[in-house]
């Protein structure tokens, strides 16, 4: 195993992995379980703080994350002070902790169960405890969460089972006789012990406005395992083959986290409100479908090989933009996200405000035409079709392109200022660039090719022509402005000419943009939020695609080295100087830069 694979696989033993600020974990302290219908996150002491039921855009039973003193929460933790190791099994997504106490050892294993059919038609959530060494007792806490206060959980009896309520979700505690535990209306309080060699599993299985299944304990610890082969037998289909498997399929895991099996979409992240700066407003709920996100994500699936996958997103891409049209995101299971409205929750460390809904649907993104163009460009190239009536819709889509690229717009930051950004003329020659290129291969109609090919050029030159700054020897942000922008490292990716001049725009966001091992998104973000993961990973991708592949590596190997003291899965941002993470996590964004990243070094990679 080289030393990339190693720091991102490794486990990490310690008393701080379970020590909380004002009631929080950092967030590096988190792991993510997922069934392909919603994720939950784990923390290294035992305590499940996040996991919307049935789906990622649900409302949260488990609330925790953002509210540590009311919040809702599923805790498995020693009674005695331990230490920790944690790991996800080797090409799975089932996570394992290790916790050491002065008594004895040990394991929590824990998984989102699927079946041997794939994603159980209900969400099942497992949690096993095996004696390794000596005798180990745990405190056991299932607390439904409140949603600041806007509904109030309750159990009652059906049949021979007790139940809980929230609002609408219905829900079972299912357990081993060994657990010893209380119901109140409030939650569930328990304790349990294992000793070497013995095991005790917990589980909960809820849905929402749906008959539930009520299955045996140990039915539920067999799935455990099944579900760990399912993630493996799915790893062995990734082809992929470089150096860095182990990194890659780690990445490509967390990805397939994100996937909301039951339409194609691909939620952004698992998460809304985690804050990009401590104390601040810019809290977002990522739990919806962004064209760019999925659009990364499809080829990413691509250069993996995982074809089902990325054949699903973009089939959901597609009847999205028929039915609703260009819109920046939509929501997971189609359809218009709805307005921004918040909880009265005191945030993620008094990050304030928690919301759900986002604004940037309405927002006009001309980086869309060159996400949609790029993924239809990857998936044919993969030796796939175009159907006639997705064909007709790319069509229509670069004439629309073609009349709006000279139009400002909130540019892939989603900025109240609009402008004629850089990387937004950008994205639209790429999408023009594809659209001739689809045209030439049969897969577009030829109608409009000839404009296609009139307007990919005049957008290159007013780029070329607008956009460079002698003085910053850099393309700008903006034209007129010296702001510099990371995201323009995507352009080496896109193909857009001028190779020369772009390298010495990476140069300069290497100068101004620079901390460390990354990169904030653009100038002056230094002053208001942690950096943006993905522009590291892009940045490396671009030197690998320019011919710097010595300076990529070691800059990948650094990178990495700086991320290692996370459990596996990316947030959105870091804090430069005390590596702490930030933002909405799993962060498909930083996931997929650096999958492509790694497809970038690896010279055989496939679709790429």
């Amino acid at each position: 195993m080289n030393l990339l694979s190693h720091l991102l696989s490794r486990a990490h033993a310690s008393a701080d992995q379970a020590a909380r600020i004002d009631g929080y974990l950092p967030l590096e302290r988190y792991g993510a379980l997922g069934d392909g219908r919603s994720v939950a996150l784990s923390g290294s002491d035992g305590s499940i703080d996040w996991w919307c039921v049935p789906n990622m855009d649900s409302a949260p039973l488990f609330d925790r994350l953002l509210d540590a003193e009311n919040g809702g929460r599923f805790v498995l933790q020693p009674t005695e002070s331990f230490t920790v190791e944690r790991r996800y099994r080797d090409e799975s997504n089932v996570l394992e902790t290790v916790f050491t106490t002065a008594s004895g050892r040990a394991r929590l294993t824990e998984s989102m169960n699927s079946g041997t059919a794939g994603r159980l038609p209900w969400a099942e959530l497992a949690r096993r405890v095996e004696g390794i060494e000596g005798q180990v007792a745990f405190d056991l806490v299932m607390r439904p969460g409140r949603r600041g206060d806007t509904v109030n959980p309750y159990h009652s009896t059906i049949g021979e089972h007790t139940v809980f309520h929230v609002e609408r979700v219905l829900g079972l505690f299912v357990h081993d006789d060994a657990v010893v535990c209380d119901w109140a209306d409030e939650g569930i309080t328990g304790t349990l012990s294992v000793a070497a060699g013995e095991r005790c599993t917990v589980a909960i299985v809820a849905g929402r406005d749906e008959p539930l299944v009520a299955p045996d304990i140990r039915q539920i610890d067999e799935r455990i395992d099944v579900s760990d082969q399912e993630w493996r037998d799915w790893c062995a289909r990734v082809s992929y083959s470089g150096a860095d498997r182990d990194a890659f399929l780690r990445s490509a895991l967390a990805l397939k986290l994100l996937l909301y099996s039951p339409s194609g979409a691909i939620a952004a992240a698992a998460t809304t409100s985690v804050p990009e700066g401590i104390g601040d407003e810019k809290n977002w709920d990522y739990r919806y479908a962004w064209i760019r996100d999925a659009g990364y994500t499809i080829k990413a699936f691509l250069a993996a090989g995982a074809e089902a996958e990325a054949k699903a997103a973009f089939t959901w891409l597609l009847n999205q933009l028929r039915e609703t049209g260009t819109r920046v995101c939509y929501t997971l299971g189609g359809g218009v996200v709805p307005d921004v409205s918040e909880w009265a929750m005191p945030g993620y460390r008094g990050s304030t405000p928690v919301v759900t809904g986002n604004l940037a649907t309405d927002q006009q993104q001309h980086g869309v035409y060159g996400d949609i163009f790029e993924t239809a460009a990857c998936f044919v190239a993969c030796g796939n079709i175009l159907d006639s009536a997705s064909a007709e819709l790319l069509a229509h889509l670069a004439d629309e392109c073609a009349d709006r690229w000279r139009t400002p717009d909130a540019g892939m930051w989603e900025l109240q200022d609009e402008q004629h950004y850089t990387m937004s003329k950008i994205s639209c020659w790429q999408a023009l660039a594809r659209a001739v290129e689809l045209a030439d291969q049969g897969q577009l109609p030829t109608t409009c090719r000839e404009r296609w090919s009139r307007e990919r050029d005049r957008i290159a030159r007013w780029i070329e022509d607008e956009c460079w700054s002698e003085t910053k020897q850099a393309f700008v942000m903006y034209p007129g402005s010296d702001k510099l922008d990371a995201s323009l490292a995507l352009a080496v990716r896109f193909g857009f000419d001028g190779r020369e001049r772009l390298k010495l725009t990476l140069d300069a966001i290497d100068r101004e943009l620079g901390a460390g091992a990354f990169h904030y998104r653009y100038s002056g973000m230094e002053k208001e939020e942690g950096c943006f993961v993905a522009c590291s990973f892009w940045m490396i991708e671009a030197l690998s695609e320019l011919g710097h592949r010595d300076e990529a590596r070691a800059r990948l190997e650094r990178l990495t080295q700086a991320l290692s003291h996370g459990n596996g899965i990316l947030s959105e941002m870091i804090d430069p100087e005390s590596g702490a993470f930030l933002g909405n996590l799993p962060q498909g964004l930083s996931h997929l830069a650096h999958v492509m990243a790694l497809a970038a070094l690896d010279e055989k990679a496939d679709c790429d």
